[in-house]
């Protein structure tokens, strides 16, 4: 797909449409060719969510290069809210369900999902449509709100946060997936791939005591790096994250951002964030969390370098 079609494409899209206001340049940056031959960053606009991610990961190879057989697969995606899914409070349960059975497919031997949430985790789970979604497709949700389910870990290159306790599930697991939403948030002005990282802890205090922005880059040196970060961008909270109660405050985008480049795909949404009409406009001096994960060498924020396939959904 060339640019012209590319942004095509981007019109022909719900919100784009209606926001008349995107840029394919600044958002989805250049895919150099010459420089690589594998893709480094999908980007997909225009789908639903289960079909948006389905044409992600077919631009990395399929499912099967991350997930083999027999293996213990955990999906770590926002379930913080006690928020239905028109909210955008919470990761959209068909991309959750459809990452779930293409795990199976794959040939998973278990498939787990959970998130250490703010509200009560049984009406997070239930209203957030993520825990039926999850079981239809075979899958398990685990619990994560008694601190005997975690285990510390050492973070040697962190800043200030030097240990930190982690989900038992995501040490034991052979793979996982971290599968955020787009919205705003008051601490952090978004939350997106790195803030996802909050949801594997228990010890969330520390972070808002110590320095919440660099503690977020620090805890995402965790050995055990996700396989992916799948970005939900099918809605998106445009204002009064990260748990506001009307739809009002959030907008359709249709759009997917995946990338093992936890850094890229966070600027790549942020980009895409501000393409948003009438929203406070992010960069990174706002959103500190992004150019200080890049300093501990988690990925890039010049999307420049990277290889983007562009797809339509």
């Amino acid at each position: 797909m060339n640019r012209k079609e590319f942004l095509k494409a981007i019109t022909l899209a719900g919100a784009a449409a209606a926001a008349g206001t995107w840029n394919g340049v600044n958002v989805y940056a250049q895919t150099n060719e010459a420089k690589k031959d594998e893709c480094e960053l999908a980007m997909v606009m225009g789908g639903e969510p289960d079909v948006m991610f389905q044409k992600a990961i077919a631009a990395f190879g399929g499912m099967g290069k991350f997930v083999k057989s027999g293996q213990k697969v955990v999906i770590k995606p926002n379930i913080g809210w006690n928020r239905k899914p028109e909210i955008a409070a919470n990761t959209n349960p068909i991309l959750v369900g459809e990452m779930v059975n293409q795990c199976f497919e794959a040939g998973a031997k278990e498939v787990a999902v959970f998130d250490c949430t703010v509200d009560a985790w049984q009406q997070a789970y239930k209203t957030s449509g993520i825990e039926d979604a999850v079981k239809k497709a075979g899958g398990v949700m685990l619990t994560a709100s008694d601190e005997a389910d975690y285990r510390e870990v050492d973070l040697p290159q962190g800043v200030i946060l030097k240990k930190t306790k982690i989900h038992k599930a995501l040490l034991e697991c052979d793979v996982w997936f971290n599968v955020p939403v787009l919205k705003t948030h008051g601490g952090t002005k978004l939350t997106i791939a790195l803030k996802n990282y909050m949801g594997i802890v228990i010890d969330r205090g520390t972070f808002h005591r110590s320095g919440l922005q660099q503690c977020i880059a620090d805890c995402a040196t965790y050995e055990k790096r996700p396989a992916l970060n799948v970005i939900d961008a099918y809605r998106a909270m445009k204002a009064r994250g990260p748990a506001s109660q009307s739809e009002a405050d959030a907008v359709l985008l249709k759009g997917l951002i995946v990338s093992p480049d936890i850094v890229a795909a966070d600027m790549a949404a942020m980009n895409l964030f501000n393409t948003i009409p009438n929203v406070e406009k992010m960069d990174l001096d706002k959103v500190q969390h992004i150019k200080m994960a890049e300093k501990h060498g988690l990925g890039k924020t010049n999307l420049t370098d990277l290889n983007i396939e562009r797809i339509r959904g």
